[in-house]
């Protein structure tokens, strides 16, 4: 590549803003950094039950924060550029966060305590409200790690999902994995963070959708990379906040409770790994009707 065209890959990558260019920071980023500080000190020092209302301002200020810090790193970013999209994120967050409920209803690798104050009602309108927050919360955090020039510059690495066998084969595991964490819920902790990837990704790739498979395929980790950072950063702030919450969750992990990180075994953390991937791999299945967006299918030039 000549000079030129690296200096077309640079221009052409919306990646890629020169600080000189930065833009100011946005009015969305102060309102989030106000909602964090605010909304944190609240759910940490007043007596009684608040977490159920305080946890979904707390996750907004995150998010609006981590969005306009892409937003000055790139000049644009998702709540800028494509507010509607963006408020979509949470619709869908919620139905895919009670895919998991419904799993953990089987295996019962976490609870929320207390719950005895509410109803059923209220119970699963404060959940579905703080569950909205998970989807928006881990990919606008994966697009701030993309703004970094030493991740978009990493080399090609191992290639996975060339063989059609391969495709196959992560398809089968999927349900293999999801069939085992119900059947033995003892032995298939790291499965239910797993198998909604393995199965999904197979399902984009064959129907034309954005697919990590079919980035790896082509030795480009970029994207995995950024979803495995943006999973362990929203992980380390869940369980941050989560410590002096109430209510708050607790986790009943058999074979690995020893080495607790505020309410999560050390280990646990690598379940945020899969994770992100599993959103991305929900998300990505229907970007197609979220008008405006392909974020799920961008590549970025080397």
């Amino acid at each position: 590549m000549d000079d030129k065209e690296v200096m077309m890959a640079k221009e052409s990558d919306p990646y890629n803003t020169p600080n000189a260019s930065a833009p100011p920071w946005p009015l969305h980023g102060w309102a989030g950094v106000a909602l964090v500080l605010l909304f944190w000190y609240l759910n940490w020092h007043l007596p009684g039950l608040r977490s159920h209302w305080a946890f979904f301002p707390l996750w907004l200020g995150y998010i609006l924060t981590a969005d306009a810090l892409v937003y000055r790193r790139r000049g644009s970013s998702w709540f800028a550029q494509n507010p509607k999209g963006f408020a979509l994120l949470f619709l869908l967050s919620a139905p895919f966060w009670w895919i998991f409920e419904a799993l953990n209803a089987r295996t019962q690798y976490w609870v929320y305590i207390p719950i005895e104050s509410f109803s059923d009602l209220e119970y699963y309108l404060y959940c579905t409200l703080n569950f909205s927050v998970v989807l928006p919360a881990i990919l606008i955090t994966t697009q701030l790690f993309q703004t970094f020039s030493w991740l978009r510059n990493l080399r090609p690495g191992w290639r996975i999902g060339k063989r059609p066998a391969t495709v196959w084969l992560f398809f089968f595991l999927g349900w293999a994995m999801l069939a085992a964490t119900l059947i033995w819920p003892q032995y298939g902790m790291a499965f239910i963070w797993m198998s909604l990837f393995f199965i999904m990704d197979p399902v984009n790739y064959w129907l034309g959708r954005p697919s990590l498979l079919r980035r790896t395929a082509e030795g480009d980790w970029r994207l995995v990379f950024a979803l495995w950072l943006g999973g362990l950063t929203c992980g380390f702030f869940w369980e941050l906040w989560n410590y002096y919450s109430s209510p708050k969750w607790l986790y009943q992990v058999p074979y690995v409770d020893f080495w607790y990180v505020f309410e999560m075994p050390l280990l646990g953390y690598l379940g945020y790994l899969p994770f992100a991937l599993e959103l991305y791999a929900m998300y990505a299945f229907f970007e197609r009707w979220m008008a405006g967006e392909n974020w799920a299918a961008q590549r970025f030039p080397s």
